[in-house]
């Protein structure tokens, strides 16, 4: 958890291919604890094919039953079949706007949002942001992108920098935006 957090949460991020796996491990924590998901992270990525979103895509139900006996991942029916969804919704929302990150982006005005929070307390689960990228990613077919899930994806990606003002995180990830 640390080593995630002092390298990778909240550090703005563009590329396509780390912008799946963060949807994809997002919608798989809903109902569970992060450090679950981050403790599976290499299971996923094996068992996903690295986030391949455009192989992901191709995956039919064998692969699906695989995935179902898998026991280094969550097994969730829902949530596996949700992420062969978003991998093919990820896909048109690239051919439509160029890339997932020039689409994604737009929900914070092509910029991060510096947060400036004293306490974990007045962290937000959602917010105004957060819920209309929820309603537009399902308008376009994702699943399992509820407005808490869509926080924590613009958290994980430095849509938003979430770190404490007083974390030594927060002003280093102001420098590199």
């Amino acid at each position: 958890m640390n080593h995630y957090h002092d390298t990778e949460w909240g550090v703005p991020l563009f590329d396509d291919a780390k912008l799946f796996e963060f949807i994809v491990l997002d919608s798989f924590q809903a109902g569970l604890s992060w450090s679950t998901i981050l403790n599976k992270r290499e299971n996923f990525r094996k068992a996903f094919d690295n986030f391949n979103f455009n192989k992901i895509a191709t995956y039919d139900e064998h692969k699906v039953k695989l995935l179902l006996n898998d026991i280094g991942i969550i097994r969730n029916n829902m949530k596996i079949r949700a992420t062969l969804t978003n991998a093919i919704c990820f896909i048109n929302v690239q051919k439509e706007f160029g890339s997932f990150s020039k689409y994604i982006w737009q929900f914070v005005k092509e910029k991060p949002i510096n947060n400036k929070w004293k306490t974990l307390q007045e962290i937000p689960a959602r917010t105004t942001e957060s819920d209309v990228m929820s309603k537009e990613l399902k308008k376009r077919g994702f699943k399992f992108v509820g407005s808490t899930i869509c926080y924590a994806f613009m958290q994980a990606s430095g849509m938003v920098n979430d770190h404490l003002i007083n974390c030594f995180r927060y002003n280093d990830i102001i420098k590199i935006q």
